[in-house]
């Protein structure tokens, strides 16, 4: 991609910071005819289809109103990758380009922005081998497996990491080539001129914002939603039935535990996700961060706006 196609301004911030509304209304405002204002939902859930609700999917009317792309995807049974994500996100600000717009990206992904972004190089996928790997229950002998394979790679992951131990092991015996000589990976912060605002809230409002939202998407229907999918014909990718909310009333629709049970658990989940989220987050130096206090579109829109022009 051509210098990341004029460089894209990115909105980040864990789960229920308001990084859609903040994107929705600057998109309107500053859209002109001849410089529209696009939006690239960065989101390891939303790219699946039928999975709106749970996945805080942008509306058909938002859609409507500013076009949107890297959503709706794939089916919600079938597998996606980090590189597929690379590939979609790729394309789309190629596209936007070629309109004469501009590219607004809202991500609440670590991963899938920094391959974006940061044009990460991704090892490719050996299936076979990560099943092989996947049946052996001693995570330890994993570990002390990849130790003698890559040790630089082991030397930074944890030793109870299965699913990073796992993947590594996969590129090494996959790919004849150790897992750390792809690239720095995400540990690196490579300047690259794409400037990122990150909103932050105190712990106690995230905290209550993630609650209000959880129990608002289940007033929406998202018990009807999983419902659906759950009895399709064909599923819900693993991948996808781990997404948050969907996972646990699936639990509840399998009998485990009451729907109020699910909700908390729903609702605890998510805010340790949220923790994780800016943690990843954190670690990047190149994010400047905004402190919001009540209103994240009154005071973070006319930064982002700013910056977009």
């Amino acid at each position: 991609m051509n210098d990341l196609v004029r460089k894209p301004v990115v909105i980040v911030g864990p789960t229920a910071s308001g990084k859609s509304s903040v994107a929705m209304a600057v998109a309107q405002a500053e859209t002109t005819t001849s410089s529209p204002v696009h939006i690239v939902a960065v989101d390891a859930m939303q790219v699946y289809r039928d999975m709106n609700i749970g996945t805080a999917k942008p509306t058909e009317q938002d859609q409507a109103l500013v076009a949107h792309h890297c959503i709706d995807v794939v089916d919600s049974h079938e597998r996606f990758t980090v590189a597929e994500f690379k590939k979609s996100a790729t394309d789309a600000l190629e596209q936007i380009h070629k309109l004469g717009g501009r590219a607004l990206l809202v991500a609440g992904t670590g991963l899938y922005l920094t391959a974006v972004i940061d044009d990460l190089v991704l090892p490719g996928e050996f299936l076979e081998i990560r099943a092989t790997l996947e049946s052996e229950a001693n995570t330890q002998a994993l570990f002390e497996r990849l130790t003698e394979l890559d040790s630089i790679a082991a030397e930074k992951m944890e030793r109870s990491n299965r699913r990073r131990i796992i993947r590594a092991l996969e590129v090494c015996i996959g790919s004849g080539r150790p897992f750390s000589s792809f690239g720095p990976g995400t540990s690196a912060y490579p300047e690259n001129g794409v400037i990122q605002i990150g909103l932050r809230w105190s712990r106690d409002r995230l905290a209550q914002r993630v609650a209000d939202r959880v129990y608002a998407m289940i007033n929406a229907g998202l018990v009807a939603e999983v419902t659906a999918l759950r009895n399709s014909k064909q599923g819900l990718s693993r991948t996808a039935a781990q997404a948050l909310g969907y996972k646990e009333l699936l639990q509840h629709l399998d009998g485990n535990m009451s729907l109020d049970e699910a909700v908390a658990e729903t609702i605890t989940h998510t805010r340790q996700f949220a923790v994780r989220q800016e943690r990843w987050f954190r670690r990047d130096p190149r994010i400047k961060w905004v402190s919001i206090s009540e209103d994240p579109v009154t005071e973070i829109m006319p930064i982002i706006a700013k910056h977009l022009r």
